[in-house]
This record gives C-alpha cells, sequence and structure tokens, in this order.
C-alpha cells in the first residue's frame, strides 16, 4: 500500500515545487490516519478478527530497516545504517539537501540584498556540482540541509523519527522554522488537532539535540494498514508503510518501489 508519496529530494524536485505541486493522491489518506483515530477503533471491535498489533520487537525493527536498506542501496536513495560503537543499537540515517523559499526562515535571519546574491550563487554551484543535468535553480533563495533517523523507541515498541535541519552555513532551525518547513496542507491541520508533532528532545543514542515526531499515536494510523494487510493474508514492511505515511508530513519521500519490492522479514 503506497500512502502519500512525493518526490522532495533537490535532485529530483523542480524548484517551484514548494508552491502548488504538492498535491498528490496519499495527501487525504494520510491525514485521515492522523485524525481519525476513533473510527479505527471501533470497527476493530465490532469485528470478529483480532486487530494486527501495532507493536514490534527490536530485533523485528533491524530486520525490517535491513531489507529496507538492501532496497535504498539498489535505487541509490542516500539511507545508510549508523551503528553505536560498542553496543548492539544503531539507527538508520539519511541527508537530504532541500530548496525552500526565504519565507521559511525566521525574520531575524532574513539576509541583506548583497547577502543574498552571493548565498544564491553559492547554493546554485553546490547544486550543479552535485546535480548532473539539473535545471537552473536561480529562484531558491535559500537550501536546508534535513538529517533523518529512524531508531526503535523501547518504550514505545515502534520506531520513531528523529531529525534535525540547518542551513548550509551550519545554523539550526528552530522550531518555528521547522514547522513553517511543514506543508501547510498538513501544517494547518496537525496544529489543530491534540497530537504535538513535532518536539525537541534529546537523541537518545547521541545524546545531541534534535526534533522528534511524537510517536505517542503511531498506532492510531498504523492500525487501518495493518489490519487490511492482515483481512488480505499480505505480509507487510512495518518500516515501509510507517515512514510513508510520517515521511510526507516532513517532506521525507519514500519511493513507490520500496512497497512493491521491500517484502516483511522471514
Amino acid at each position: 500500500m503506497h500512502l502519500g508519496i512525493f518526490k522532495i529530494t533537490y535532485n529530483r524536485t523542480a524548484t517551484h515545487f514548494m508552491d502548488d505541486c504538492f498535491v498528490n493522491l496519499g495527501e487525504e489518506v494520510i491525514l485521515t490516519l492522523l485524525q481519525n483515530s476513533g473510527t479505527s477503533k471501533s470497527a476493530n471491535m465490532a469485528g470478529e478478527r483480532n486487530p494486527a498489533s501495532c507493536y514490534l520487537d527490536e530485533r523485528t525493527f533491524q530486520l525490517c530497516c535491513q531489507l529496507f536498506l538492501q532496497h535504498s542501496e539498489t535505487i541509490q536513495d542516500g539511507w545508510s545504517w549508523e551503528q553505536i560503537k560498542g553496543t548492539d543499537e544503531g539507527f538508520m540515517k539519511k541527508t537530504v539537501l532541500m530548496p525552500v523559499k526565504p519565507s521559511v526562515l525566521h525574520k531575524q535571519h532574513e539576509y541583506s540584498i548583497q547577502d543574498e546574491n552571493m548565498v544564491t550563487d553559492d547554493i546554485q554551484a553546490n547544486v550543479e556540482d552535485e546535480t548532473a543535468g539539473v535545471q537552473a535553480v536561480c529562484e531558491i533563495h535559500a537550501v536546508l540541509r534535513y538529517e533523518y533517523h529512524v531508531l526503535y523507541s523501547c518504550s514505545y515498541q515502534i520506531p520513531v523519527l528523529y531529525f534535525r535541519a540547518s542551513t548550509l552555513d551550519g545554523r539550526p532551525l528552530s522550531l518555528e522554522e521547522v514547522w513553517s518547513n511543514v506543508h501547510p496542507n498538513y501544517r494547518q491541520r496537525l496544529q489543530q488537532g491534540p497530537w504535538d508533532t513535532l518536539t525537541q528532545q534529546e537523541h537518545p543514542l547521541l545524546g545531541q539535540p534534535f526534533f522528534m515526531l511524537h510517536p505517542c499515536r503511531t498506532e492510531e494510523f498504523m492500525k487501518p494498514a495493518l489490519d487490511l494487510a492482515q483481512a488480505e493474508n499480505k505480509r507487510m514492511n512495518y518500516i515501509v508503510t510507517w515512514l510513508s505515511v510520517v515521511g510526507p508530513v516532513l517532506r521525507l519521500d519514500v519511493p513507490l518501489s520500496y512497497s512493491t519490492e521491500v517484502s516483511a522479514p522471514d
């Protein structure tokens, strides 16, 4: 099942993607899964089949990640596994350079006209150096670096998405700026609901400040997908489905081929 996927990596996306071209068929599905939690619970209570468990153990998490990473290597999607020295723990990691409008950045960090011209020239050179054949990016005024980490939470027994964001000169983004970079179609509805979507916490494995997409209601949006897979006797890779739901909220793309090529662990 493919839920709301859209390319956001800078080398695969037109420079105007931050405008109206973020619309995709899965967007309403994701928002419904994020917000309409009661319906799934009622349906499960009424049905005869036992609902699928939304939790997984750490071993299953690592096996799902291993299969995910094998496909990432095949399609050169940029994911890697970071092992913590001296432990059995680790996490999946991906870094993305993301073109944005200047309005995403806080006013106190706006560039002067002279500085903006210099930075824009540097950004254009960097993008063209790393991306052969990409069209000119003259309309890009800023590029952000997002570093995504997928960790296993022993407390919640589910995966959790941590990330940090900065400008190319290394200045970390504030929580307000991160919220500004959440697409309006998601941001408006998530801020109206009870879900404390984005929080800033210490990375449990690195001990550094990171942002976190809070996992407290993961069960509520994963249950429909898991129950459907169970009803159809299909094996589903938890990481693929979960990341396909939460990734677009933070402009993290999960290509469709993951859902068609990555299986569940044996």
